[in-house]
């Protein structure tokens, strides 16, 4: 028999690599790790990776699988379904791998200027209704801005043909460097090692005959950055559970 919520909470808040600082905490809890996350917690100098919307948190633990040389750390704020991955971590012992539990909207205020060198977005709720919710919205790469290194790589995998894209306009309208785009992952030839890891609901979606989208671009600190204006296309379906697994929540 599986645990339930509170037994998973109750297993989070017990793990040494889960960081737990929703709204409803942060603005009473200084986070005195920001800036020194390689110094307090990895204990090494290594780059950081976010993955954002981490859900099950599949590709944070697959990627620090991958490269001991790096750290990784998942962001979402459904502390249940992020347990799958912070459990996996715990038990294999793996020191590279970090869950922090937050509304990605406030994501700056854990993070110092230049302390992580990669961010992945992988199969984000395409916030169809309203930009600055979409975590490639320009809001939110003004947010990256704040802590990603100039230059720093941004990886999206999706489902979504909204959110694909859109990604796509945004990046044509602010010049945005794109070192990687196709609209078929997995018929571009491109598929790795890394790409090739699959979450939960990526295979559900693939099981339903949906393509995945990739791009790969890099954000420099420079230049200042406009939403496209431009009508897109909505996708005519909803994605299996997508309206339950969103890291992304606002503020009233």
């Amino acid at each position: 028999m599986g645990k339930n919520k509170l037994e998973k909470f109750a297993d989070m808040r017990a793990y040494p690599h889960v960081f737990e600082y929703p709204y409803s905490v942060v603005d009473n809890v200084p986070f005195e790790m920001k800036g020194h996350w390689g110094r307090d917690f990895f204990k090494n100098d290594n780059p950081i990776v976010l993955e954002l919307g981490c859900g099950r948190g599949e590709y944070t633990v697959g990627l620090a699988r991958r490269y001991p040389d790096k750290n990784f750390i998942g962001v979402d704020i459904k502390g249940a379904r992020m347990w799958t991955g912070a459990t996996e971590a715990y038990r294999e012992g793996l020191a590279n791998v970090a869950f922090l539990r937050t509304n990605i909207e406030i994501i700056e205020r854990f993070f110092a200027t230049g302390e992580v060198s990669e961010i992945w977005l992988t199969f984000s709720d395409p916030q169809m209704k309203k930009a600055t919710k979409r975590l490639t919205s320009t809001y939110f790469m003004e947010r990256y801005r704040k802590f990603l290194v100039d230059g720093g790589l941004v990886h999206v995998k999706t489902d979504s043909n909204f959110m694909f894209t859109y990604t796509r306009y945004m990046l044509e309208h602010n010049h945005l460097p794109v070192e990687f785009l196709t609209d078929d992952l997995y018929h571009s030839g491109l598929v790795d090692d890394i790409l090739g890891i699959r979450t939960y609901y990526e295979q559900q979606w693939l099981d339903r005959g949906l393509t995945i989208k990739y791009v790969k671009f890099r954000l420099p600190q420079d230049g200042a950055l406009q939403e496209p204006d431009i009508e897109i296309e909505l996708d005519d379906y909803r994605s299996y559970n997508r309206s339950k697994r969103s890291g992304l929540q606002t503020s009233k």
